[in-house]
C-alpha cells in the first residue's frame, strides 16, 4: 500500500533547495523561475484487472504536481511523444494579456503535434492555493492531469492555523476501454458515450474494487496533529462528494481563494473546481476511509461507484479494516444548495473580495441540450448542446492567433448576449430546439469594463447541474436561484459584500447562477461546461476582451515556438 509521508516543512525546503537559486537572476529576492519539462508518453497502466496504454505526463498518472510561490515565473516545456494532438491549460490561472500560455487548443493555440515542442511560460502574479493542469484537447485529459500548489510569498503565512503537514488529493475516472475510442463510439452512435468503470483518488480506486489493494492511495497521520488536504476534482464528467469516516473537514480555500472557514463531514466539487480543507487528527487511532462518489439529481446515467483511500494514523496495523463515512445521498439537492450557500470569500483587508458593483454588461446566457439530425449517425440523430440556441463550432485556426494578427472569417462576434426568445425555462421538459444554430460566436468585451453573467439552465430535453470554467479570470458568484431567473425581484438577493471567488462555478439543476467580473485582461478567454461530455456536444463561448489604451493592457507579443495548425 502506497503512503505518501513527505511533510510540509520537508516538501517546502526541498523545492526552494531545486529552484529557489535560479531567482538571482534579476528577479525579486523572494521570486524564482521554476522550469519543468513535460514528456507525453504513452504508458501501461493496470486498474481493476485490466492494463491499457494511456497518454501520460512523464510516464506517470496522475502527472507530476507543479509547485511554485506567488510571484514566480514558471516555464513548462512540454514535449509530445504520441500520435495525439496535445495541449496543456494551467486552470485557473489568470495569465495576464498571456493567453498564448493558457492552453485551450483552437482558442489560445494550434495544439502540438507529434514531435513537437512548446514552452508555456507564465507568471504566477497575486495568486495563492490550489489549482491544477490538465490537457485541453479530445478526452486526453482523462489521465492527462496534475495538481499545481502555489505558496503564499516568503514571511506570507496562511491565514489559518500552520498544517503540520500537507496532501494533495486528486479525484479522477477511469475507464478499462481507451478513452477517446469510447468518445469516438458514442459520436457515431449519437448517444452519450459509456460511463466511467471506477472514480480514482489520486489514480487509484481503492480497495472496494477488484485487484485494487494495492492500487489504494493511503496517507499517513499522527493524533493531535492537523493537515491541510489540497483536494481537485479532474473527473470528466461527475460532480463529487467527498467524506473522511469519524473526521471533519474545515473549509478554508475553493479555487486558490481563501473563504471563511466552515466545518462540514462532507464537502462537493464539480470537475475542474478544488478545495482545500483542514482536518484535524482527533479520533481513536485506526483507519478510516476517505471515500467520494457523484452527486446527480438528474434523470442522468452516471458512474455511481464510490472511491475509497485511506487516512491512517501512525503506528496502526494495515490489517485493521477502515470504518467507512456518511456520504449524502447521490442526489441531494439540499446539500449540494446548502454547501454552495456556505461559500463566501474571506474578504480581508489583505485579501478584499472587490466584487464589481456597478455593471457596464449584463449577459443573460440559457443553456440547452438538443438533437440534431445526424444522417451519419448509426441512430439517424446526434446529441448537441448550446448556449442562446447556438451550438459553438471549433475554428481550425486558434482564435487567439486570428484576433491578433486580423485573421479574418475565423469568428464572428455577433454572438447573443440574449436568448432569441423568452420562454418558459425549467417548466415541463421541451424536446425542440428552438432554432439551434451552429457557429464560431464569440462576445466582445471592452477592456476594463464590468460584467454580468447570467447562467439559465433549461429543461431542453431534460434539467441538469453544469460546472462552468471562465478562462483568463476569476469572478464572483453573486447570486444563485432554483427556477427561472427574475430580473426584476433576483437581483436583490445578491451578496455584494463577500461573495465566494473563483473560476469555475455550478449552476444547479433547473436554476440560475449569476456571476460577475472586470474584463481588465486583454486577449481570448474559452468559457465552458466543464463536463467534456457537453463541451464536446458545444456547450462553449469565447470572450474577446479588448486592449485597453495603455502600455501594459493589450495582449504580449506571441512567443517564437508558438505551435502552428
Amino acid at each position: 500500500m502506497a503512503y505518501h509521508t513527505m511533510s510540509f516543512r520537508r516538501h517546502t525546503s526541498l523545492f526552494i533547495f531545486l529552484f529557489g537559486f535560479v531567482g538571482l537572476i534579476s528577479f525579486p529576492v523572494d521570486a524564482a523561475i521554476k522550469k519543468y519539462q513535460f514528456d507525453i508518453q504513452m504508458k501501461n497502466v493496470s486498474r481493476l484487472c485490466h492494463a491499457k496504454p494511456i497518454v501520460t505526463v512523464n510516464g506517470r498518472f496522475p502527472g507530476p504536481t507543479i509547485y511554485a510561490r506567488e510571484g514566480d515565473r514558471v516555464q513548462i516545456n512540454v514535449t509530445n511523444h504520441v500520435n495525439y494532438n496535445i495541449s496543456i491549460h494551467w486552470h485557473g490561472l489568470k495569465q495576464y494579456r498571456n493567453g498564448w500560455a493558457d492552453g485551450p487548443a483552437y482558442i489560445t493555440q494550434c495544439p502540438i503535434q507529434t514531435g513537437g515542442s512548446y514552452t508555456y511560460d507564465f507568471n504566477v502574479t497575486g495568486q495563492r492555493g490550489t489549482l491544477w493542469w490538465h490537457a485541453h484537447i479530445l478526452w486526453l485529459r482523462a489521465t492527462v492531469y496534475g495538481a499545481i500548489v502555489i505558496m503564499p510569498k516568503l514571511g506570507t503565512p496562511f491565514p489559518f492555523p500552520q498544517p503540520a503537514r500537507e496532501f494533495e488529493i486528486v479525484l479522477g475516472e477511469w475507464w478499462h476501454k481507451d478513452v477517446e475510442e469510447v468518445e469516438k463510439q458514442g459520436n457515431q452512435m449519437g448517444l452519450p458515450p459509456n460511463m466511467s468503470d471506477a472514480h480514482t483518488i489520486n489514480g487509484k480506486p481503492g480497495p472496494l474494487f477488484p485487484c485494487s489493494e494495492k492500487h489504494t492511495y493511503a496517507m499517513e497521520v499522527e493524533k493531535g496533529k492537523t493537515y491541510l488536504l489540497r483536494i481537485i476534482n479532474a473527473a470528466l464528467n461527475d460532480e463529487l462528494f467527498l467524506s473522511i469516516a469519524g473526521h471533519n473537514m474545515t473549509v478554508v480555500e475553493v479555487d486558490a481563494v481563501y473563504t471563511k472557514p466552515f466545518t462540514t463531514q462532507s464537502i462537493l466539487l464539480g470537475p475542474g473546481q478544488t478545495t482545500n480543507v483542514l482536518v484535524k487528527a482527533n479520533q481513536l487511532p485506526s483507519r478510516y476511509f476517505i471515500a467520494t462518489r457523484t452527486f446527480m439529481d438528474a434523470p442522468v446515467s452516471v458512474d455511481n461507484k464510490t472511491a475509497t483511500a485511506i487516512f491512517q494514523y501512525k503506528g496502526v496495523s494495515n490489517t485493521i479494516i477502515p470504518s467507512f463515512p456518511q456520504l449524502p445521498n447521490a442526489n441531494d439537492t439540499n446539500f449540494a444548495l446548502d454547501y454552495s450557500k456556505k461559500l463566501k470569500s474571506l474578504n480581508s483587508a489583505k485579501y478584499p473580495a472587490n466584487v464589481p458593483l456597478n455593471v457596464d454588461r449584463n449577459l443573460f446566457y440559457i443553456i440547452g441540450l438538443g438533437m440534431n439530425s445526424c444522417p451519419t449517425c448509426i441512430n439517424g440523430t446526434r446529441l448537441v448542446a448550446s448556449l442562446n440556441n447556438v451550438t459553438f463550432v471549433m475554428p481550425k485556426t486558434a482564435l487567439l492567433q486570428a484576433h491578433h494578427f486580423d485573421i479574418k472569417g475565423v469568428f464572428r462576434t455577433d454572438f447573443p448576449d440574449k436568448p432569441l426568445s423568452a420562454f418558459n425555462y425549467t417548466g415541463v421538459p421541451l424536446t425542440a430546439n428552438l432554432g439551434t444554430s451552429t457557429g464560431t460566436r464569440v462576445s466582445k468585451i471592452v477592456f476594463n469594463s464590468t460584467v454580468e453573467l447570467v447562467l439559465q439552465d433549461t429543461n431542453l430535453l431534460t434539467v441538469e447541474s453544469h460546472p462552468f470554467h471562465l478562462h483568463g479570470y476569476n469572478f464572483f458568484v453573486v447570486g444563485t436561484g432554483v427556477g427561472n431567473f427574475d430580473p426584476a425581484k433576483d437581483p436583490a438577493k445578491y451578496n455584494l459584500v463577500d461573495p465566494m471567488e473563483r473560476n469555475t462555478v455550478g449552476v444547479p439543476t433547473g436554476g440560475w447562477t449569476a456571476i460577475r467580473f472586470r474584463a481588465d485582461n486583454p486577449g481570448v478567454w474559452f468559457m465552458h461546461c466543464h463536463l467534456e461530455l457537453h463541451t464536446g456536444w458545444g456547450l462553449k463561448t469565447a470572450f474577446v476582451v479588448e486592449d485597453g489604451p495603455g502600455k501594459d493592457q493589450s495582449v504580449l507579443p506571441p512567443p517564437k515556438d508558438l505551435p502552428k495548425c
